[in-house]
């Protein structure tokens, strides 16, 4: 029987997670390929944000930008905002890493419109655009408006119960405020 997508999706992210990266990087290229064949776009944009992360965890920006990008374009095809909203985070986040700064901010600010004005929004999703983009706006010497967006993330994270976070934003609030 042959697998489907979603079988090899399944796969993929089964592999990231025992850090079978190779194996993930062959089934999430499975699936594109599959995807394509068959025009499924959903598959698609999941599969190339599967690559994505491989990229991102093997340390390889440009190819995790690049497949970042083209996920986000196959999700602007969708009727699907928040994973909109999610895929340009995480290409707002590569593209920080890289000191692509204005591009970045592009992102986490069309990312934020999005979930600010969606009622599902998950709020860790939420929390961690906040906390990319006050990352950003740190680097960038902005730092009134990065420790209002640690309060916020730090808050959501908080109500989330996620103690790193907590921490993380208080420790970085501090750091802003002795600047």
């Amino acid at each position: 029987m042959a697998a489907t997508p979603e079988i090899l999706l399944t796969r993929g992210y089964e592999a990231r997670r025992e850090h079978r990266l190779d194996d993930a990087r062959r089934v999430f290229s499975e699936a594109v390929d599959l995807c394509r064949k068959s025009n499924n776009r959903s598959g698609l944009a999941q599969a190339l944000a599967g690559l994505a992360q491989i990229d991102s965890d093997q340390h390889d920006e440009d190819g995790a930008r690049l497949h970042y990008e083209q996920a986000v374009a196959v999700c602007r095809t969708l009727d699907d905002p928040l994973r909109v909203a999610h895929t340009v985070r995480h290409l707002g986040d590569i593209l920080r890493k890289q000191g692509q700064g204005v591009s970045s901010e592009s992102c986490y600010s069309e990312a934020l419109e999005i979930y600010r004005k969606s009622q599902e929004t998950p709020l860790l999703d939420l929390a961690n655009t906040l906390r990319g983009f006050a990352l950003l706006k740190g680097e960038n010497g902005e730092a009134e408006e990065a420790r209002s967006l640690w309060r916020e993330a730090r808050d959501l994270y908080a109500a989330l119960n996620i103690q790193a976070g907590v921490d993380e934003g208080n420790r970085r609030i501090s750091l802003l405020s002795q600047a």
